[in-house]
């Protein structure tokens, strides 16, 4: 007996909605780091370095301009299907996504004016001049000789920013996936490259890769849970679904948020997901670590915070406990850790630990202000960080011309070089969250919201502010060791570096300092920025 066939009708094919010039900024940033993939292949080795700074330059200069005066008079739902009055769209540009592609735009010309520094070499002088080199070998020496330069590390660093750009932008989780998956890749690559300390670099990218694979499939694993739970992977729906509350896989709605939460809270270096940050941040070229530990934050902050306020929100009662836990121990870990450091990259490593601790206090608040407090602390932490690890990477030792990352190295710098010392002890004195910087004022923008909050938001913010009391602590111990102690001999100095980084480093003082002293305007801004589209 033959089964009759069942005749097949034809699909009828929708085409997406994408709105073009809301995705302008990305689009330019893919676009600039594919014409710096061609640079690679056809310019001549002797012209990449150059047209490669150039490019990159450029293309986070166009793409701020068009997140300023195209993106944002088109605040929009896109990149998906019609659905009712609007669609429902993979790619959501709204006042915090905006605020954000923003701050990663700047950020990163920052971070990319301190990788171009070459101190008077051929090509960028943090990077290896042949990635693919044994450590030592004969390779290596050869590439040295000849002045190859990795030039290959700009169009990279171009593909994380769009990762970056449309990781807090994203209306739903495979979307996410896709953003974390893509600024992800290639800093692995980034932080293998380091030209000094080959194999200690080589260890931290794979420790970076090996644990990021973990957290990646956390929140894929998270995923599959979230879409058997509301029948659907985009953040509104899952809301609804949440809303509605009649889903017959309730049981599937606590473990999916915090698995995802877990491969998101990994991005931030929230213990106890924390154990790659001072591996990573301590083998990685030095620009890369200030921009990875800025850049990344702020993507993956903006991801978090459209999660919580999009997303899962409705839900918060059954997930909230546990991620206010985690703030709470990633706040003691990173202070008390910080203590115990000798060397400066893992100290500053720790210390981005407990900011990320302080930071989650704002998410938490579940509010229109934590969200303003959040934006706010990313801009303050982003720009002293890429200054202070830009000052970081020019304190050498003479002799052979490494970065001199052992505390003991520092003593006696504020009397040979009394300027970098001292832009160096106001920005760790931002890090501290003293008066009149604009550390004080972000600490007090995220304990504000969450302290009107009551309850578990009380809690953090009186175990943030005993955490912030101890790394004052961690901070004053250098500024004393710079200008009280002596030096044990006179081989570390500070290399004269080219008007990049002085760029870069400056404009980050400066608005540390302006941001202390004068920051309603920012505030206004971020403030009117915290409203998301659903």
């Amino acid at each position: 007996m033959s089964a009759t066939p069942v005749p097949l009708l034809p699909a009828q094919f929708i085409a997406a909605s994408l709105d073009y010039a809301a995705l302008l900024p990305l689009l330019l940033v893919f676009g600039f780091a594919l014409v710096g993939v061609l640079v690679e292949a056809f310019v001549p080795r002797q012209s990449r370095y150059p047209v490669q700074v150039a490019i990159t330059l450029i293309g986070l200069v166009g793409a701020f301009l068009a997140v300023v005066l195209v993106a944002v008079n088109n605040q929009t739902s896109t990149a998906g299907l019609p659905s009712g009055a609007g669609v429902k769209g993979s790619v959501v540009i709204d006042g915090p996504a905006l605020f954000l592609q923003g701050l990663i735009l700047v950020l990163s010309f920052m971070g990319v004016l301190t990788m171009a520094e070459r101190l008077g070499g051929t090509g960028s002088d943090a990077f290896t001049p042949m990635g693919a080199a044994t450590p030592g070998s004969a390779q290596e020496a050869l590439a040295v000789r000849a002045g190859l330069a990795t030039s290959e590390v700009f169009p990279l660093a171009l593909f994380a920013v769009g990762g970056m750009m449309l990781f807090p932008a994203a209306g739903d989780l495979i979307t996410m996936f896709v953003a974390l998956e893509v600024l992800s890749l290639p800093l692995y690559i980034l932080v293998g490259l380091a030209r000094r300390r080959r194999l200690l670099s080589q260890e931290a990218s794979l420790k970076y890769f090996l644990l990021g694979s973990f957290s990646s499939a956390f929140f894929l694993f998270g995923t599959a849970l979230l879409f058997g739970y509301s029948g659907s992977v985009y953040l509104s729906d899952i809301a609804d679904a949440i809303t509605n509350g009649q889903s017959a896989m309730n049981g599937l709605l606590v473990p999916g948020v915090l698995l995802v939460a877990f491969g998101l809270l990994f991005k931030i270096g929230a213990a106890p997901f924390h154990a790659w940050v001072p591996d990573a941040y301590e083998g990685a070229p030095t620009p890369v670590t200030g921009w990875m530990a800025a850049a990344t934050k702020v993507a993956a902050f903006g991801a978090i915070l459209r999660l919580v306020y999009v997303g899962i929100a409705g839900d918060r009662w059954d997930w909230a406990p546990a991620v206010v836990v985690v703030a709470i121990l990633t706040m003691v870990v990173g202070a008390v850790l910080s203590v115990t450091q000798t060397d400066m990259k893992r100290m500053l490593a720790y210390s981005s630990i407990a900011h990320a601790g302080f930071i989650l206090v704002g998410v938490l608040a579940f509010d229109r202000g934590g969200i303003r407090g959040v934006m706010f602390y990313l801009v303050c932490y982003g720009l002293m960080t890429i200054a202070a690890f830009g000052i970081v990477n020019l304190v050498r030792d003479q002799g052979n011309q490494s970065e001199a990352t052992r505390l003991s190295q520092w003593a006696g710098l504020g009397r040979r070089h009394p300027l970098t010392a001292a832009l160096f002890a106001f920005l760790l004195l931002a890090f501290a969250g003293i008066p009149l910087t604009s550390g004080f004022t972000a600490k007090f923008a995220v304990f504000e919201p969450a302290l009107r909050s009551g309850g578990a938001g009380a809690v953090m913010v009186v175990v943030g502010l005993l955490c912030s009391a101890i790394t004052v602590f961690v901070y004053v111990r250098v500024i004393v060791l710079m200008y009280f102690s002596d030096s044990q001999s006179d081989s570390v100095g500070v290399v004269t570096p080219s008007a990049l980084t002085q760029v870069a480093i400056g404009f980050g003082a400066l608005l540390t300092l302006v941001l202390g002293v004068a920051p309603s305007s920012l505030l206004l801004l971020a403030g009117n920025a915290s409203q998301f589209l659903r």
